[in-house]
């Protein structure tokens, strides 16, 4: 055997095996799910990256599907509120195959099942969500007060009605999250809306303006209530002051009294020590009271005398 012949026997028994390998095996990716049908029918899935084994093509026939969650939009469609308004929706859904048996051969007929499942999701979600807006007033979804929408809540009710009929009709996937994605009110209403809206809230100014007021009213009572009551005490207070000085002042004119040229001197002595508390110079006429005490006249013959 020449060189030439072994080279073409290695090739060929290459081939041979790239050959034998595409023919009975197939690569499974991440974020893959294989389902594989024999004969027409699902025989078993495969979600587990790698190598695996297969019959030749027209056996066995290999489908691959996407196992990450799959977002889309649905359409802007017009539902009646509980109110009768009509309100244009439109929400963002999120979605997963869970059981890949189950949902290809509901989408089977389908060149790419993906598209196919999300026209169906978006025919149930069209009727849910007509339904739950149907619950609901418009304030609830364009709100009017401080209490704020219920979209949470709203959300919530749309995608548990979506899940339990996806999951009762056994799709074989499930839904992850559904959320508004746009709100839009006719022309025709729009207006009407915008006056309700400006009503409802000058009626909230009013009632904030009147509780402020009421609240204001409140306040100045309080403090002029508490302003009387400080008034009469101090008032008593200073009523009790002035009978003590009067009393003490009568204590003291008894005795002035008794003794005139007495408490005339003692009053010229209290001016002259007043006068003289600070380091001071003082010129004066001597005649002038109460510095003609220094003269040492005009002493009142039964003031008390020092002893020596």
């Amino acid at each position: 055997m020449n060189r030439k012949t072994l080279i073409i026997l290695i090739i060929s028994a290459f081939l041979l095996i790239i050959f034998g390998l595409l023919l009975f095996t197939f690569q499974v990716r991440q974020q893959q799910v294989v389902v594989v049908t024999r004969f027409g029918k699902v025989d078993r899935q495969i979600s587990e990256p790698g190598l695996k084994p297969r019959w030749p093509w027209g056996i066995e026939m290999v489908h691959r599907l996407d196992q990450r969650v799959q977002n889309f939009e649905d359409k802007l469609t017009e539902s009646l509120t509980r109110d009768s308004y009509n309100l244009l929706t439109s929400v963002y859904v999120g979605w997963k195959i869970t059981d890949p048996k189950s949902f290809f051969p509901r989408f089977a007929g389908a060149a790419d099942p993906i598209p196919a499942a999300e026209r169906e999701l978006e025919r149930i979600l069209t009727h849910h969500k007509a339904g739950v807006v149907g619950r609901h007033p418009l304030s609830d979804f364009v709100s009017a007060t401080d209490n704020g929408t219920n979209f949470i809540s709203i959300e919530k009710e749309v995608l548990t009605a979506v899940q339990n009929e996806v999951r009762s009709q056994g799709y074989g996937l499930d839904i992850e999250f559904i959320g508004f994605k746009k709100l839009q009110l006719p022309e025709s209403v729009t207006q009407n809306v915008f006056d309700r809206m400006t009503s409802e809230r000058k009626l909230l100014a009013d009632q904030s303006n009147a509780s402020g007021d009421a609240e204001a009213t409140k306040i100045r009572s309080e403090a002029d209530r508490r302003a009387a009551e400080i008034t009469s005490i101090a008032q008593g207070k200073a009523t009790e002051i002035r009978g003590r000085g009067e009393a003490d002042a009568a204590k003291s004119l008894a005795v002035f009294q008794q003794n005139p040229a007495l408490a005339n001197f003692i009053f010229r002595l209290n001016a002259l020590e007043e006068s003289m508390k600070d380091r001071t110079t003082l010129i004066f006429d001597p005649r002038t009271k109460p510095f003609d005490l220094f003269l040492f006249r005009d002493v009142p013959t039964n003031a008390p005398t020092s002893k020596p």
